[in-house]
């Protein structure tokens, strides 16, 4: 009994080291200083299961092709106001810090409430296909359990509700 009462209170401790270093900013992970848009690409899906391009298509040999797949967004209205209203989405959004605000770009970071782990997500507007590519990715870790997909899908959901 008291083994395992030893046992709870070292477990109990692990969890709240954890969460400290969560709340240092040790979880963050380095800021990409290769993102944007080059040659009408955004940066390339990340090797481990942690990230979403709808450009994924143009790396049809990825490790992560199949995972990392998202459509792109729809526009509502023309390229700069779609922007505009992701922009307004994403500024009710918790944890979210506009970055990079240009007139056919937004770079954004996302930072959990607990754990403080960032994630980097980029809009364009492409104009030659008149859409909004995307990509968001987790800066650490082999896997976001899905949150940067569920993250894109749920800003694709507020703007269907916005036309």
């Amino acid at each position: 009994m008291i083994a395992l009462k030893w046992l709870l209170v070292l477990i109990l401790m692990l969890i709240i080291l954890v969460i400290l270093a969560g709340q240092l900013g040790l979880f963050k992970g380095v800021a990409p200083n290769d993102l944007g848009v080059v040659g009408n690409r955004l940066k390339l899906p990340a090797d481990t299961p942690n990230s979403v391009s709808s450009q994924a298509d143009l790396y049809p040999n990825h490790l992560q092709h199949d995972y990392a797949q998202i459509a792109p967004l729809p526009l509502v209205g023309d390229g700069k106001s779609t922007l505009g209203k992701i922009k307004g989405i994403i500024e009710l959004m918790p944890g979210a810090q506009i970055i990079t605000d240009q007139e056919n770009y937004l770079y954004v970071q996302f930072t959990t409430r607990v754990m403080k782990f960032v994630d980097d997500a980029e809009f364009w507007f492409d104009s030659q296909l008149n859409i909004v590519q995307v990509r968001s990715a987790s800066r650490i870790g082999k896997s976001d359990l899905g949150v940067n997909r569920q993250r894109i899908e749920w800003i694709r959901k507020q703007l269907e509700e916005i036309s």
